[in-house]
């Protein structure tokens, strides 16, 4: 072969492997899968549910699991991180959110499920915090109220009241949920107080409150698997439930005799719902999340696993005498912020003179 004839074919065969190399890159670069990165609470999203998510959608879920308000807002709000996608929050977080332009209005024709929902929850526009100026920011997905779990053995007769936390009798057998917004709102009930508005004047004597539960407690727990695992091991007699019936299915599953109740003063009862990050760049995925979340199957097993209500199927009526209280849906807190730096003092052992 000549030459001229090398070169030719040197010049025709080149050009084909740059294109078959191009396509090998291009394959390897489809070959990677979408990640969907989801904020969400415990139990919210277990490994085998999302796995059906990720085969149908060919995509990759990273979940992130939090124990706290403060937390989630951190984590919400942190723009060093890679960005979430979807996050699930209580109706007076969204709001929040929704204020500070976090969250992207929802698709809704891309989330049919949701005209599946009970009626109450269809009706968005009565449900505080989750749509703004006809646009909608958030759909409910579960709810409960946050009562007392107490040992059978050690309380025969049901706790009657939320005095029961700072009973010096339990003193080293109590357990209350590590977050500034509900804890304020706890020790504002024990003072007969409005638990979402604190009077300028009443700061000092809540936090002071605040500190003689802290020296009343076994311990602050932020999930649900923790204070189960702090309840067994220490002998508690009673704790303040922030995840309400889902952590009495947790402890009845393991075999605690316990009961559950709403104090005379109330409980307080949260409203979760599913809502899109407005930095999230594949806001059709996050709502084909949001869907799912709301498919009926889906909704069973969360009520089956978890002992939450779904926002599909009406739940069981709290049985007997459980309830002594109202239920006290959450609203926005006053002072959110000093909440938040008064409590970070309190756990962290500061003495009641100093408020």
């Amino acid at each position: 072969m000549s030459l001229n004839a090398i070169r030719m074919r040197c010049w025709w065969v080149l050009p084909v492997w740059v294109a078959l190399v191009w396509a090998l890159l291009a394959g390897s670069a489809q070959a990677a899968p979408t990640t969907l990165r989801v904020l969400t609470w415990s139990g919210y999203a277990d490994p085998d549910l999302v796995a059906v998510f990720e085969k149908r959608h060919g995509v990759r879920v990273e979940v992130t699991i939090v124990g706290s308000d403060d937390v989630l807002r951190a984590k919400l709000a942190d723009t060093k991180a890679p960005a979430f996608d979807v996050v699930a929050a209580n109706t007076v977080e969204i709001a929040r959110f929704v204020e500070l332009q976090q969250l992207a209005p929802l698709p809704m024709a891309d989330i049919p499920n949701a005209a599946r929902q009970l009626p109450r929850f269809r009706q968005l526009d009565a449900i505080a915090g989750i749509t703004r100026q006809g646009l909608v920011y958030a759909l409910p997905y579960t709810y409960s109220e946050m009562g007392l779990i107490y040992d059978r053995q050690q309380l025969p007769e049901p706790p009657d009241s939320v005095a029961v936390l700072w009973d010096p009798r339990w003193q080293g057998r109590v357990l209350a949920f590590d977050g500034s917004s509900h804890a304020f709102s706890l020790a504002a009930l024990h003072q007969g107080m409005s638990p979402f508005r604190v009077d300028p004047a009443q700061w000092g004597a809540v936090s002071r409150d605040l500190v003689a539960l802290r020296r009343n407690l076994l311990s602050f727990y932020n999930l649900p698997e923790e204070s189960l695992d702090l309840f067994r091991r220490h002998g508690v007699a009673v704790m303040h439930a922030n995840y309400g019936q889902q952590q009495l299915k947790l402890f009845r599953d393991a075999g605690l005799d316990v009961g559950y109740v709403v104090p005379r003063e109330g409980a307080l009862a949260w409203l979760d719902c599913w809502a899109i990050s407005s930095r999230s760049r594949q806001q059709t995925l996050a709502a084909q999340w949001i869907n799912y979340m709301l498919e009926l199957q889906v909704g069973r097993e969360l009520t089956r696993r978890q002992g939450l209500a779904n926002t599909l199927e009406e739940p069981e009526a709290l049985a007997g005498d459980a309830v002594k209280g109202p239920i006290l849906w959450l609203e926005p807190v006053g002072d959110a912020e000093r909440r938040q730096r008064l409590w970070q003092r309190i756990v962290s052992g500061d003495r009641p003179e100093r408020f």
